[in-house]
């Protein structure tokens, strides 16, 4: 009964084999969100023309186990993105747990739970993974830890150790975003790194090494993002969701301040999400609230109240067919760390 559960595979959504431009194009006519994605798509070419901006891409909710996975991959190949910031499910359960050889499947958002519970099966709404193999993800991102020294650790320091064990045991699935990020020097932060399997395998890290153990600096995390905000001219955020990514990418402009050496707001912002601002709550606090914190400058901003499976690839396919990543260069934005 479960491998007949676990049968059908999530497939990844390839941007290079469809064009959106015709559709983005068409939107641009219409209303409503339609003509706010178009709008969102002209933004983030112009990050992608502008030489002096560097974009940072917040991801937040299921987004790889839904098929988004090779977009953001093949986006840092083709220089469409300079930094990463995530959630750690997005980077550890999803990518590099489909990067050890692992898969998603299709489910349904009506299945017995409790037949799934006693199968080992965890749901993600309408997709399913084997929880046996996601102990496995959990185990090795904690023999990662037992090789790395017991001190304080960014995150973007831990997942890029993840990438060097990519590396050298091999990417078994079409592509990983921890390895192509390693590959091509684009730093990726977790600020709640033990949100996620990686906590688990840091539990048992630690437990086992009490004494001598590594641990994760969310305090570094920030640091290192905000000297990313210093090393830089412009910064154009590309937002799929909110949650912290979000107010942990928005907030190193304030940082800056704090330090005394201030930069200039985010220069461009687009948010792809489906949360609503009349709760108060980050996720869905508009762009043009950000500005009064002086987090991002309204004069290139677009919410787009859209699901990202829907949304993101339309908008990364135009992009990518539009062609401006051509003549931009990989910032490796990594090795700001190794100096």
């Amino acid at each position: 009964m479960k491998q007949q559960l676990l049968s059908q595979e999530v497939q990844q959504i390839d941007i290079t084999k469809f064009d959106a431009r015709p559709i983005i194009d068409a939107y641009r006519h219409t209303a409503f969100q339609a003509r706010n994605l178009a709008t969102a798509a002209d933004i983030y070419h112009r990050m992608l023309e502008d030489r002096d901006c560097t974009v940072i891409l917040t991801l937040a909710g299921s987004l790889f186990s839904a098929g988004l996975k090779d977009i953001v991959a093949e986006m840092i190949r083709s220089n469409m993105v300079d930094a990463i910031v995530s959630t750690g499910a997005i980077i550890v359960d999803q990518d590099f747990f489909e990067a050890l050889g692992f898969r998603h499947y299709i489910g349904s958002p009506v299945a017995d739970d409790n037949a799934l519970r006693e199968m080992a099966i965890d749901r993600i709404y309408d997709t399913m993974i084997d929880e046996d193999q996601l102990r496995v993800c959990d185990f090795t991102t904690g023999e990662i830890a037992d090789s790395l020294p017991p001190e304080p650790h960014s995150s973007r320091q831990f997942i890029r150790a993840m990438g060097a064990y990519l590396a050298e045991k091999g990417v078994k699935c079409k592509q990983s975003v921890v390895h192509e990020a390693y590959v091509h020097d684009v730093p990726i932060f977790v600020p709640a790194f033990s949100d996620c399997s990686a906590g688990f395998g840091l539990v048992h890290h630690q437990w086992q090494h009490k004494d001598r153990h590594l641990t994760i600096d969310s305090v570094r995390d920030f640091r290192e993002i905000t000297q990313i905000k210093l090393a830089v001219a412009d910064t154009g955020l590309l937002m799929l969701g909110g949650g912290v990514p979000k107010n942990f990418t928005q907030d190193i402009v304030v940082a800056t301040d704090i330090l005394g050496e201030t930069r200039p707001m985010h220069k461009y912002a687009v948010q792809l999400t489906v949360a609503d601002e009349r709760d108060g709550g980050l996720s869905g606090s508009t762009l043009k609230e950000a500005c009064s914190w002086g987090k991002v400058d309204i004069k290139y901003e677009q919410m787009v109240y859209g699901e990202a499976t829907l949304t993101f690839p339309l908008l990364a396919s135009d992009a990518y067919h539009r062609g401006a990543w051509r003549q931009r260069e990989g910032k490796r934005l990594a090795r700001i760390f190794d100096k």
